[in-house]
């Protein structure tokens, strides 16, 4: 480990785990009147790997209650937690349960896009702290009453922004503020995966017919605020519901993570002047997919312009492998489909998210500096942790991560109304002059799943 970035480790991550000590260390430092009592909501991918990275990583916290629309995945989870050595949770038969159980401190959300911003609002009215994966929300008007009900409400909301806590881009920042890359006038994010995730390689873009629904699942209830629709396992398991707007950003909201990055290295600027996005269907054209498989979008700030490049398709294009992340080694920048670019008058830099480490560069190809990284996740939710006793503001809290939420927003709206430029008052938090793009600010409830008044 390079003597720089062993320095700059947070301080509040080595008080946690104790100078040398193992993340288990940590748990056994910790008495049971200090461990941190947490609910999960959603037990699919992300939820199951929530509750097993608290475990393996001997965080001070334990789930005491769980719920899942589909209650075979909450069971699933439950076995996962008592394989690892924890206590079975209390499987909850509604979220009402799980807000009304006074000894829970925070709710971990890690359901569909759709549910992410109603579920942060009704947990913040009930009194309890949030970690919410990303995207946090569905539109703009969601984020910024997220943020208002946050700050009214005095309660912490951790976005899984998990990069914020990645002490290698914090030393970005550092070499950035220190003037050698100049001044920044081109920013370049790339979400170049190379496969949908709509459906894996290979499969069918077509839903085709509806067929019956697992005895185990509410599809009701997974539904929430979307319009109804009947049930598709091609939407429910193959994570084809970012295909389609009711559920999701489409893949925009993979890209959040280097968007975000891009926006913290630049100082956290409020929003643009101008956005523009152009793209489509343009690979896989003929199938019942409403997002994007290829966008070009770009913002333009005051002295800078931020360009996000996104595709669904190129199978030479791949993200940073796990070796990587969890090693000193850097990806092959060309092909590597989640990295960020700055372009400085002096120099550039080449940053890869989640551990991918960066470099700095001079003409002739010189790497005149090297960082490696390591995956953030758990002194992420270490920073949340620690918050909910301290109540001091967190590294991925909300008002922070919502502005660059709202880039995503801001591409995909100016791609539906026909791939145009549209003009942004940030103040106002309305594009000037196009009623069909403030139309989409905001969406529609489903009846019974309106978003609910804090």
């Amino acid at each position: 480990m390079q003597r720089r970035r062993f320095l700059n480790i947070s301080a509040r991550t080595l008080f946690l785990l104790g100078a040398g000590a193992s993340a288990l260390d940590a748990r056994r430092a910790y008495g049971a009147a200090d461990r941190v009592r947490l609910a999960l909501v959603g037990c699919g991918g992300r939820g199951r790997v929530m509750a097993q990275n608290l475990l393996n990583e001997g965080l001070p916290a334990d789930i005491s209650h769980l719920f899942d629309a589909d209650t075979a995945r909450a069971d699933a989870v439950v076995k996962a937690i008592v394989d690892l050595g924890g206590r079975p949770p209390v499987v909850a038969r509604s979220l009402e349960e799980i807000l009304a159980e006074p000894t829970i401190d925070a709710v971990l959300i890690a359901t569909p896009n759709q549910w992410h911003a109603p579920q942060t609002l009704l947990a913040l009215r009930a009194g309890k702290d949030v970690y919410v994966e990303k995207p946090h929300s569905h539109t703009i008007a969601e984020g910024r009453l997220m943020v208002e009900a946050a700050i009214r409400l005095g309660r912490i909301v951790q976005i899984g922004a998990q990069n914020r806590s990645a002490d290698y881009i914090e030393l970005a920042c550092d070499y950035i503020r220190e003037g050698h890359l100049g001044t920044v006038h081109l920013v370049k994010v790339y979400n170049a995966k190379s496969n949908s995730s709509f459906a894996p390689r290979g499969v069918s873009y077509t839903l085709g017919q509806s067929e019956p629904q697992p005895e185990t699942l509410n599809w009701d209830l997974w539904l929430g605020p979307a319009a109804a629709r009947p049930y598709h396992h091609r939407i429910y398991r193959a994570h084809g519901w970012i295909a389609f707007w009711d559920y999701s950003c489409g893949d925009m909201d993979d890209g959040i993570h280097q968007i975000d990055i891009a926006r913290k290295l630049m100082g956290d600027p409020p929003g643009p002047k101008l956005v523009q996005a152009t793209g489509g269907r343009l690979c896989f054209a003929d199938n019942d997919a409403e997002t994007p498989d290829t966008l070009a979008a770009s913002w333009q700030y005051d002295n800078f312009l931020m360009t996000c490049d996104m595709t669904c398709w190129p199978r030479y294009m791949e993200k940073s492998t796990t070796t990587i992340r969890r090693n000193d080694l850097l990806p092959f920048w060309t092909q590597n489909s989640e990295r960020i670019e700055l372009y400085g008058t002096e120099q550039m830099m080449i940053l890869g998210r989640m551990g991918g480490g960066w470099i700095a560069m001079s003409s002739g190809g010189r790497v005149v500096h090297t960082e490696y990284g390591r995956v953030p996740d758990t002194p992420h939710m270490l920073d949340f942790l620690e918050a909910i006793r301290s109540r001091r503001p967190t590294r991925g809290r909300l008002e922070l991560v919502n502005p660059s939420q709202e880039l995503v927003h801001m591409a995909n709206i100016a791609h539906r109304v026909g791939n145009t430029t549209l003009r942004w008052d940030d103040d106002a938090g309305r594009f000037i002059g196009n009623d069909a793009a403030n139309g989409l600010l905001v969406r529609e409830y489903r009846r019974g799943y309106e978003l609910p008044e804090v």
